[in-house]
């Protein structure tokens, strides 16, 4: 029995393991949204099936190294076939819930099996010391080597379908080479081979088909048809095209549609712009389709706008995506934008510039790495970057829909010590939608619109700021960063309108 093989298999096993956890969780915070609460609660549950894989691996006493393959195959097909199968649950079925934690108890069991039944294989060969040492050592290093190749490397490159089916696959290999390692002490080794091989050509043949795969199962998702998806470290980019034009979606939520985007973006850029006391130096942050930048480039006195969006595939795709650069009046390649991609709390605290206006288009608090960008701390930096007379706006969800979570974002600004001034715009694809004017005093009286908008007017314009009774204010905490209200807000109120 080669020692050496039987620790390199410790080390796949032990990686493809953690792979199918971060699958779980990743495709969980994909869909539902609050990634700390799913990833939580996938690797709670995860943890657990391991201690239960762990107790029943007592109750094999014969055929150990046999039962050790046959798991290994086991793992190969239920975490292969994971992301593919909870993708497909979740646009054709209302039990993803119950699938997903599921597949993770079937999985971490099988899982928690391997490593007791490894040792038990390996205790004639070494010291207990020394055989546990080793074990772990390795086992350790496998989940070192998944956590950083995950978010960096398979994601990215391969998307979460085909590197589930990758891993899987990996899993079936080392069922395969385990029956020569143990051929001694296996009943059926040949039997066993010959799972192995037929399971490995089944998820090769997954494996080439993944695109097809995520393309069915994100048809399914979307109303209308997927023309372009792409997986970046930070999230999953879908473009759809139907009969009213074409639509952003960002880990399944919906950015915009190119029917109305106008209303939104005129409502987010014009008010703050025509309110500023100059408008020559505009920092937008988020807005990485360039849509905002498009409005704020039909001022002429502007001279320079910096446009910081974590994601260079986002901004990517709308410099390089015809249709996209298109209604963006390709703001991407104007001489007066500048992109950079970075953390926009990074760059606040990093910076010493000061703006005349500043636009924060980040998408909604759906979950805490969001919800950092909507708290005091990250306000009060804000506040440090706007000139003295500069005018600042943030996209701030649905005063309808998600009252208290508006007026929270409000609460919140003023606790910041801005000044603020909320207003709201009907936008068919969201409904109503919020947004806060904030300054460091009361802004001056506006200047006139520019001509040739679609959806303001002098007298439209008045009207945002007018909030009927259904929207108006509600009492709400302060979001700070160690308390996160808004993110728990913001899920309850939109959880009784999905």
């Amino acid at each position: 029995m080669n020692k050496t093989l039987l620790f390199f298999t410790v080390l796949v096993i032990a990686t493809c393991g953690l792979i199918y956890e971060l699958i779980a969780g990743a495709l969980a915070s994909y869909l539902l949204g609050d990634s700390i609460t799913q990833f939580s609660t996938v690797i709670g549950t995860y943890l657990f099936a391991m201690g239960i894989g762990s107790w029943l691996s007592r109750f094999i006493e014969r055929g150990v190294a046999q039962r050790f393959v046959e798991i290994e195959l086991g793992v190969a097909l239920v975490g292969g076939l994971c992301a593919p199968m909870l993708f497909l649950t979740f646009a054709l079925t209302d039990i993803f819930r119950v699938a997903l934690y599921g597949n993770v108890l079937v999985i971490g069991t099988l899982v928690g099996l391997e490593i007791p039944l490894l040792l038990r294989i390996l205790k004639d060969q070494l010291k207990f010391k020394d055989l546990v040492s080793q074990v772990l050592t390795f086992d350790y290093l496998g989940a070192l080597a998944a956590s950083i190749t995950f978010p960096l490397l398979f994601v990215p490159k391969l998307g979460l379908v085909r590197t589930s089916l990758l891993f899987g696959l990996l899993n079936a290999l080392v069922g395969l080479w385990s029956t020569w390692l143990l051929a001694p002490v296996l009943a059926h080794p040949v039997r066993l081979r010959v799972k192995a091989v037929a399971l490995s050509i089944f998820l090769v043949v997954g494996l080439v088909m993944g695109d097809r795969l995520t393309n069915f199962s994100e048809e399914h998702l979307y109303a209308d048809d997927v023309v372009h998806a792409t997986s970046s470290p930070y999230q999953r980019i879908v473009l759809t095209r139907g009969k009213r034009g074409f639509s952003l979606y960002l880990n399944g939520n919906l950015q915009f549609s190119s029917l109305d985007e106008y209303r939104y973006h005129e409502a987010l850029v014009h008010p703050v712009l025509v309110r500023a006391g100059k408008v020559e130096r505009v920092l937008v942050l988020g807005g990485g389709d360039g849509l905002a930048a498009r409005e704020i480039l039909k001022f002429p006195e502007v001279k320079n706008v910096t446009l910081v969006d974590l994601d260079p595939a986002m901004t990517g795709l709308a410099t390089r995506y015809d249709e996209l650069a298109e209604l963006n009046a390709h703001s991407m390649v104007d001489p007066r934008m500048h992109v950079i991609n970075t953390d926009a709390m990074e760059y606040l605290r990093e910076k010493p510039e000061m703006w005349d206006v500043i636009v924060v288009d980040f998408p909604d608090p759906n979950n805490f790495s969001l919800g950092k960008l909507y708290t005091t701390g990250f306000y009060k930096l804000l506040k440090r970057r706007l000139a003295p007379e500069g005018v600042a706006v943030i996209q701030s969800t649905s005063p309808m829909f998600a009252r208290r979570s508006f007026w929270c974002i409000d609460t919140t600004l003023k606790a910041a010590g801005f000044w603020t001034q909320p207003y709201h715009a009907l936008v068919p694809s969201f409904g109503e939608w919020g947004y806060v004017l904030v300054a460091h005093e009361p802004a001056p009286p506006r200047r006139p619109l520019p001509q040739g908008l679609r959806f303001l007017t002098e007298d439209t314009h008045e009207g945002l700021f007018q909030f009927p009774v259904d929207m108006s204010p509600l009492p709400a905490e302060v979001n700070r960063l160690n308390n996160q209200v808004l993110v728990h807000y913001y899920e309850e109120e939109w959880r009784r309108w999905n």
